[in-house]
């Protein structure tokens, strides 16, 4: 179960950093328009936006990876249960606030990986 949760939580880790990348530096590209159904003519007046909730991805990428990368296991564990969450939160209010899909893309990877992380 020890190596779900890694698998899991690294999965979790890097989708936020794709995020991030999306926001703070392909804003502008039609694939990040496509991915987050963003209008042409709203790209201008929402890219400052976007690149602060970027930055807030990568925060939460960074602190999976930190716990994942952390040599004491147990606080390697407490780190990443801690960053799963806000995670979870995260999604259910984007869920409620945005579009619902960000439950599935966001909340459900997570969640499992906390549920994982509980199981070791």
């Amino acid at each position: 179960m020890e190596t779900l949760s890694i698998i899991l939580v690294a999965l979790v880790a890097v989708e936020h950093l794709y995020i991030l990348i999306l926001e703070m530096f392909l804003w502008d590209k039609p694939r990040t328009q496509k991915v987050f159904g963003i209008k042409k003519e709203d790209i201008e007046t929402t890219k400052v936006m976007a690149a602060n909730q970027g930055l807030y991805n990568g925060f939460l990428s960074t602190g999976l990876f930190w716990g994942l990368l952390h040599p004491d296991s147990v606080m390697g564990s407490q780190i990443q249960i801690f960053f799963v969450l806000c995670v979870i939160v995260a999604a259910l209010y984007g869920s409620f606030t945005v579009k619902k899909s960000i439950l599935l893309v966001q909340g459900l990877p997570a969640l499992l990986a906390c549920t994982a992380l509980m199981l070791v």
